[in-house]
């Protein structure tokens, strides 16, 4: 098993469309890359804490490659938009990639670069040492599966998993 700590904007939509990939065993809402000890939702959101809206996506790589995990990431959000996602503003939405050791940051670098070439814009999706990741709040976790019939769900969340399954209809459960 391995495991990513992706950040694309809300992380609703990273988590939506991971929870529906074949191979991926867990998907964990949190926090990380910010500066105060025990971030929340409110906190987070406010900007004043540094840290990104994240997910851990776990996932068993005999089932689904990385390299298709990464990929979905970059279809997923718009990489080439700085601290914005839609119309979520802020450094908590920006698209970033946590690696835990060498070999994952030139896996990451290696991903921004291979997928390039689908955007007409230069990716700004950094790439940082995980520093500790803070798990979100119970009500963000599965939030889509929980609440598919929720405006922010129906406008937003359902465009991206759509665009996912475009692509990656073959990785992703019905």
């Amino acid at each position: 098993m391995k495991t990513f700590v992706l950040g694309g904007g809300c992380f609703w939509c990273l988590d939506a469309v991971y929870q529906k990939t074949r191979g991926v065993t867990e998907v964990v809402s949190g926090y990380t890359g910010g500066h105060t000890r025990h971030p929340d939702y409110d906190s987070v959101c406010s900007g004043i804490t540094g840290h990104a809206e994240v997910v851990a996506v776990t996932f068993d790589e005999d089932v689904v490659p990385e390299d298709v995990i990464l990929d979905m990431f970059f279809v997923s959000h718009d990489p080439t938009t700085l601290n914005r996602q839609g119309y979520d503003v802020g450094t908590q939405y920006r698209s970033v990639m946590y690696h835990q050791d060498t070999a994952q940051k030139e896996l990451f670098e290696d991903a921004i670069s291979r997928n390039q070439e689908n955007w007409k814009n230069p990716i700004v999706t950094e790439v940082s040492r995980l520093p500790h990741f803070h798990v979100a709040e119970d009500w963000h976790q599965n939030f889509y599966a929980k609440h598919p019939e929720q405006g922010y769900c129906q406008v937003i969340i359902n465009p991206k998993l759509a665009k996912a399954r475009k692509y990656y209809s073959q990785w992703l459960a019905a």
